[in-house]
């Protein structure tokens, strides 16, 4: 098997929605739902007419495959364990070996929250990077970024030794999720923040380093060119206080997938989404930038922020050649079931 040259489509985002895809009163997920969602958005978002083909486009059988979940906000707005497990369903239906299958996550206790092998047909490799927190055993010393920020005494941020050289490809799943931070947690910051180590430093004060450091991060190779396929799992969200879910009723219901190889595009509709929702909820914008809305801790209180947000890292990350991020040239399939 060889998979179709598919280096990427940029700018290309498909948006499947789905009224049925959960119930928001149980949060009962539908996996049948979820498998068509899954089916027709990478069919449209590659053309083919076989979901089978559509990953061929990806992955070969011979691939060591990452699955990037998203934890922070575990177990009640994660990458969704039936939409994990649909991508693992088509993976080994196209030859892929559930040993070469790793869902992986930087800390133990918030991807054992979500305990994913209990959704899989057959058991993968679930692998949790710092164990214990705070170690670099499993992080590649060859692999890192380098920058001084306020004169801390480690300037270093290490890749994930398994992301650097044991995985071939890397399948990105974030959530919709708001950030006081970097202003929203999509595509970018999973692939960059959830990849490296002792990348909290960029944010311990009220003005980050956030706007550069996610886009540095998410540049550097080898995980720029392995990580070819971002799903962006909206069936959940959180509109504030995110990446955590600090109150169940910042959770809100977007009932949607995104799907694209441009982590900038999916992120700058992200930007929008989070945006409309805040708006909705009376909350500040998350391009506030006033200092008279900053309190000193993480708040549940959505008119104040602890941080400067920083949604310009999306920008920023399409001025290293990560994407596009103008609207006008971002092309949108939308498609409703």
């Amino acid at each position: 098997f060889k998979a179709a040259p598919l280096v990427g489509i940029p700018g290309t985002v498909v948006d499947v929605r789905s009224e049925n895809c959960i119930e928001t009163t149980t949060e009962k997920v539908d996996p049948k739902v979820v498998s068509e969602m899954m089916t027709r958005g990478m069919c449209t978002l590659t053309g083919e007419k076989k979901v089978a083909d559509a990953w061929r486009r990806f992955i070969v059988p011979s691939d060591v495959v990452g699955i990037k979940v998203n934890c922070s906000g575990a177990p009640k707005v994660c990458s969704n364990p039936y939409v994990v497990a649909e991508i693992v369903r088509n993976l080994t239906a196209i030859g892929v070996k559930p040993d070469n299958i790793w869902i992986y996550e930087r800390f133990d206790n918030q991807l054992e929250s979500v305990n994913y092998n209990k959704y899989m047909d057959q058991p993968v490799n679930v692998y949790a990077v710092e164990v214990p927190r705070g170690s670099i055993r499993n992080y590649d010393p060859e692999v890192y970024a380098e920058v001084n920020f306020f004169g801390e005494e480690d300037t270093r941020s290490f890749m994930i030794r398994h992301v650097a050289r044991k995985f071939t490809k890397v399948i990105n799943i974030p959530n919709m999720k708001d950030h006081g931070a970097a202003g929203v947690t999509g595509c970018l910051k999973n692939i960059a923040y959830g990849n490296f180590s002792n990348v909290a430093r960029s944010h311990r004060y009220e003005k980050t380093n956030t706007k550069t450091f996610i886009g540095v991060l998410a540049n550097i190779e080898p995980l720029r060119s392995k990580t070819v396929l971002h799903v962006m799992d909206g069936m959940k969200g959180v509109w504030h206080g995110g990446p955590f879910v600090l109150k169940p009723e910042f959770v809100f219901y977007p009932k949607r997938m995104m799907f694209g190889t441009d982590p900038v595009a999916m992120d700058r509709l992200l930007i929008d989404i989070i945006e409309d929702k805040r708006k909705e909820k009376g909350a500040v914008s998350v391009w506030d930038r006033s200092k008279d809305n900053l309190i000193d801790r993480r708040s549940d209180d959505p008119l104040k922020n602890r941080f400067i947000r920083e949604p310009g890292h999306i920008e920023y990350a399409s001025t290293l050649g990560l994407g596009l991020y103008d609207k006008s040239k971002i092309k949108v399939r939308e498609i409703a079931l």
